[in-house]
C-alpha cells in the first residue's frame, strides 16, 4: 500500500511540472526606442501571467544596472488557450506608458507582443526565449 501511495505522489507532482504555462520563462525583449533591451523572467502570479526586468542592456549590448531592473513589466495577464495571451498589461519603460496588451506565442522561442492606450495601439515586436 505504501508503494501505491509514494506512486501516486509521484505521478501527482509529475502531472503538476507537465501543465506548466508554455510562457514561462526568461525572454529578451525588442530593442526599445533608444535601442536597450532587457532580459523578462515570466512567471506565474497569483494565477495569472506576469514578468520582471531582471537584466538591462544597452544599444551596443553591455549589461548597465538601469533602475528598472526589478520591476514588473507585465502583470494580470491570463492564457486564452491556443498559445495566445491577453486581458493583462505592459510596461514600457522607455516610453513610461501602461498599455492594455496582448501576447501571443510562435513555436516555443518567439512572443509577439502588442498593446494599446486608449485608441493607440503598438506592435512591441517579437521576444526571443533565452530560458
Amino acid at each position: 500500500m505504501k508503494n501505491i501511495l509514494k506512486i501516486a505522489a509521484t505521478l501527482s507532482l509529475l502531472s503538476g511540472a507537465a501543465v506548466a504555462d508554455p510562457v514561462l520563462g526568461v525572454w529578451k525583449t525588442t530593442p526599445d526606442d533608444n535601442g536597450n533591451f532587457g532580459h523578462i523572467k515570466v512567471a506565474e502570479c497569483e494565477g495569472e501571467i506576469c514578468g520582471t526586468l531582471i537584466k538591462s542592456f544597452d544599444s551596443t549590448g553591455a549589461s548597465y544596472k538601469s533602475e528598472n531592473i526589478g520591476k514588473q513589466i507585465i502583470w494580470a495577464m491570463k492564457n486564452k488557450g491556443d498559445g495566445k495571451y491577453g486581458g493583462g498589461k505592459i510596461w514600457s519603460p522607455d516610453r513610461d506608458k501602461v498599455y492594455s496588451s496582448k501576447m501571443v506565442l510562435e513555436g516555443n522561442d518567439q512572443l509577439k507582443i502588442s498593446g494599446c492606450v486608449l485608441i493607440l495601439c503598438r506592435d512591441g515586436g517579437t521576444w526571443t526565449r533565452i530560458d
